[in-house]
């Protein structure tokens, strides 16, 4: 005789939506939550920029699921811990303090859980990033046409350029291709040349002036040697925005000698890009709209939250030239190709959705009103601390300021920086510690639209007395 099917335990309903009505319990969880993390933001200064060690809470699954109440303490825990960019005194890094309509967005993206890989997953988000793509590019002086894809961060960005330019240049298989670029260009370019498979002599620096800039003619010089070797170059990449000092390279100037020599421009904006979307600011990346494709990450100043990075192209049928592979598995494209086949990215969620509505609640005024914001403080700080001639100092046109003492060796400097940015956490001021031309520095981002003149007056204090013991 046939033995029973087993019973099925009882249990609660699985935690997903109702389809039929609104979901009172969700409502309830996503309004606690958000009163929970808004009370994060609202008590900021509070805490120190960088939190000290806490408890983790447990991080497997029980055997049943948690209550809300739980879950949400748990939450805390983590948030209790988590670095705090809503911090006036929050100024060692490229992460600003999140827009709310970023946030809001970022919270709509998630329940929509809609899919970029194809355009029947996301009919109207696929639209509007290419749209915004389309507008992003073109305000930076692109030509008509231009357009882009949004990615997850810089560093994927670069790799998809180069990846674009690579086969662009008909090198695909090329083992013994290089990109030239700065002695001061991002790492992101060494890792995109080490997926590529390519060795660690791929990646060709060419040294920088006194402020940071590519120099044009050890540039011509570079290519000249590379062409006597016959080494083919997928691509030159221009900065704008080096990491610790904000340098712009000679824009213009690369892309003459780029198309002079039949070479592909990419130029590494995710620090600066942003400063050509308002008139007032566009000079200080002129040339940018000259590039064949531009990196360029909002995220880094104008309060978009994580991720929001863009590859913007002159001709964005390069990606899909690139990239594409045949989606068998879905509907044809209705409306002008799939997301997944303009890019790296298969699966990609709507991050245009936050970078969108961001962008609106801003408006033009209020980003040219952030990139002033930004440029007023870094002069401010960069006026205060040369009062004292001991002091390196080390910018762009941008909202970086390194600074080093310029008598101490490169143990002293270590030492000195250090000592130094422990003094100035003491004070709620967390500054970063980078190595740049062979010494450490101490580095402010100006980008925090809550730092004001006290706190630049209370930093340049702090550093002006660590100056007095030093020899």
């Amino acid at each position: 005789m046939a033995s029973a099917p087993p019973a099925p335990r009882a249990s609660q309903p699985l935690p997903f939506a109702s389809p039929e009505q609104l979901d009172p319990v969700l409502q309830d969880f996503l309004e606690q939550a958000s009163r929970q993390l808004c009370g994060w933001l609202g008590s900021a200064v509070q805490r120190s920029p960088l939190p000290g060690l806490s408890m983790l809470p447990a991080v497997e699954p029980q055997l049943h699921g948690l209550a809300p109440d739980a879950l949400l303490a748990d939450l805390q825990v983590v948030m209790d811990g988590a670095y705090n960019p809503n911090h006036p005194g929050a100024l060692a890094h490229l992460d600003p303090p999140p827009l709310g309509a970023s946030l809001a967005a970022d919270l709509i993206c998630a329940g929509l859980n809609n899919n970029l890989l194809a355009e029947e997953l996301s009919p109207s988000l696929t639209r509007l990033e290419r749209s915004l793509t389309a507008w992003l590019a073109e305000r930076l002086g692109l030509p008509l046409g231009s357009g882009g894809v949004a990615a997850s961060g810089g560093t994927l960005s670069n790799l998809m350029a180069l990846v674009t330019a690579r086969r662009h240049q008909g090198l695909a298989t090329a083992s013994d291709a290089v990109v030239v670029a700065s002695a001061d260009a991002h790492v992101s370019l060494a890792k995109s040349l080490a997926v590529m498979g390519l060795p660690a002599d791929a990646l060709r620096l060419v040294a920088v002036d006194g402020d940071g800039r590519l120099q044009l003619p050890a540039l011509d010089e570079e290519l000249a040697s590379l062409g006597r070797q016959g080494r083919p170059v997928m691509a030159v990449v221009a900065t704008a925005g080096t990491t610790v000092r904000g340098a712009v390279d000679p824009l213009e100037g690369m892309a003459q000698i780029c198309r002079r020599r039949g070479l592909w421009l990419h130029v590494d904006g995710a620090i600066g890009a942003v400063f050509g979307l308002v008139e007032s600011h566009r000079s200080r990346v002129a040339g940018l709209e000259l590039a064949d494709s531009i990196t360029i990450n909002p995220q880094k100043l104008l309060g978009i939250t994580k991720t929001s990075s863009l590859l913007l192209l002159a001709r964005p049928q390069a990606l899909g030239e690139a990239f594409h592979t045949g989606l068998p598995y879905m509907e044809p494209s209705w409306g002008g190709g799939h997301g997944g086949e303009s890019g790296l990215q298969g699966t990609r969620p709507a991050e245009i959705l936050k970078l969108w509505l961001g962008l609106r609640q801003l408006g033009l005024n209020g980003i040219e009103a952030v990139l002033d914001g930004a440029i007023a403080r870094r002069r401010q700080l960069r006026a205060l601390l040369a009062a004292n001639d001991r002091l390196l100092l080390r910018s762009g046109p941008f909202h970086l300021l390194a600074f080093t003492p310029a008598g101490l060796d490169r143990a002293g400097a270590e030492a000195w920086s250090q000592d130094t940015r422990q003094l100035l956490l003491q004070q709620q001021l967390m500054l970063s510690r980078p190595h740049y031309s062979g010494r450490h520095h101490l580095k402010a981002v100006l980008g925090n639209p809550h730092t004001r003149t006290s706190h630049l007056e209370t930093l340049a204090m702090v550093v002006q007395a660590s100056l007095e013991p030093l020899p």
